[in-house]
């Protein structure tokens, strides 16, 4: 359910586009699958999300998920995502909704998809007891193909876009990607002077101070894929299967710590004992100079 005391306005896209099941949705399903119906499912903002009741060429029920977006920047949204979560998928597909595909509406303009497989997710964060090792085994996985920072294309957190360039280096890749943020919130809501010498401070002094360290003095970082945005509202249960699942990914290659920056944040539900749980598993341990691993998740908690 959404909540509108975080946003009051429409679903910029009219419902009609999941009162069927159009012929661009049909030939990515996969071959044999029946069609039986649709029916909204699922909260967003910015989409219409629904469930699309199938059974495949045994006759057994096989539902999926869509998601529908509109003209050219909901174009960018749905292949960013297919994109992102194709590649979660490939490291650690136990953990994420089997992304089928995407692509254009044939009977209605401008509207684009996003197509997965559907789960029944509970509604529940995932247990403490074994989500922060699953997220060790994706971060243990996912190593950088080229060995740099970043990430090739850009992804979507919630309508925004989201750039972090390829970079050797983990602070130049950061830096350039929260700069990248912080035009778009001023292009958002303007100039704002105490904003703007916040910002320079950030960038000139903090970043530098907590950054540079870890790939000094012979230090060096692995680039690992990370979820990018592993809030609580961003994993759950399947309820089918009892596995903690992902969803809504704005990947990159980054700093292992880089994903616990929301648990730091207090306002959410998985918080510093998940934090506890992820650093005590071997190749997880806080990263060197450990004295500034609290400091370096307040700034990736940004």
């Amino acid at each position: 359910m959404t909540d509108k005391s975080v946003w009051d306005k429409e679903i910029p896209v009219p419902a009609k586009v999941i009162e069927y099941v159009d012929p661009g949705v049909l030939s990515k399903l996969p071959p044999g699958t029946q069609v039986q119906g649709i029916t909204a499912s699922g909260a967003s903002y910015w989409a219409q999300t629904a469930k699309i009741l199938a059974t495949d060429q045994g006759g057994n029920p096989t539902p999926f998920f869509i998601k529908v977006h509109q003209f050219e920047h909901g174009k960018n949204m749905v292949s960013a995502e297919y994109y992102a979560m194709s590649l979660l998928y490939s490291v650690v597909p136990h953990m994420v909704a089997e992304p089928l595909g995407w692509g254009a509406y044939t009977d209605e303009p401008e509207t684009y998809f996003y197509l997965c497989r559907f789960l029944e997710l509970s509604g529940n964060i995932p247990s403490v007891t074994d989500f922060p090792k699953l997220v060790a085994e994706f971060h243990q996985r996912g190593r950088s193909p080229t060995g740099e920072f970043g990430f090739p294309i850009t992804t979507y957190g919630g309508r925004n876009p989201q750039t972090f360039p390829l970079c050797k280096s983990w602070e130049e890749c950061f830096s350039r990607g929260l700069e990248n943020i912080f035009d778009m919130e001023e292009k958002t809501h303007g100039p704002d002077e105490e904003m703007r010498q916040l910002r320079r401070g950030l960038m000139t002094k903090v970043i530098p101070r907590l950054l540079r360290p870890l790939e000094t003095e012979g230090r060096v970082l692995t680039p690992t894929l990370v979820h990018g945005d592993l809030w609580d509202g961003n994993a759950s249960v399947d309820k089918a299967t009892g596995r903690p699942m992902i969803f809504d990914a704005t990947p990159l290659y980054a700093h292992n710590e880089y994903e616990l920056g929301p648990w730091w944040a207090t306002r959410h539900k998985m918080t510093r004992e998940y934090i506890a749980g992820y650093k005590a598993i071997p190749g997880c341990h806080p990263s060197e100079p450990k004295e500034d691993f609290e400091s370096r998740g307040a700034l990736y908690a940004l």
